[in-house]
């Protein structure tokens, strides 16, 4: 089982923001931002190659951009925010179960990096 197989399955304690039938969205420990949320799919997919070759893949990426919306709606983010999923060791991925990252709160200068 990974980290967030077990947050999902509530083994692990989190800040729970938006939950429905696909995915689960709670606080980021280690905010970067006044509002870090991670969204992840309850269904395990490795990364977000994996979720984009499965069968279902397109389903819970769909649930993955309302989830995105609903949290942008709860947290006021109106004026924006950004999204971020990392990909792999070298991309930074540290959880190896797909999650999305939305970061706001403050104004975000447009360098990634």
């Amino acid at each position: 089982m990974c980290l967030f197989c077990d947050i999902i399955e509530g083994k692990i304690p989190s800040t729970k923001v938006y939950e429905d039938d696909k995915v689960f969205c709670f606080n980021d420990i280690n905010p970067a931002a006044p509002v870090h949320v991670l969204v992840v799919p309850k269904k395990h997919f490795d990364d977000i190659r994996d979720i984009a070759s499965a069968e279902d893949g397109a389903e819970y990426l769909g649930a993955v951009a309302g989830a995105v919306d609903k949290i942008a709606e709860l947290k006021g983010l109106g004026k924006g925010f950004r999204v971020i999923n990392n990909c792999g060791e070298d991309g930074g991925q540290t959880v190896m179960h797909v999650h999305f990252h939305v970061v706001g709160g403050v104004k975000l200068g447009e360098k990634i990096l």
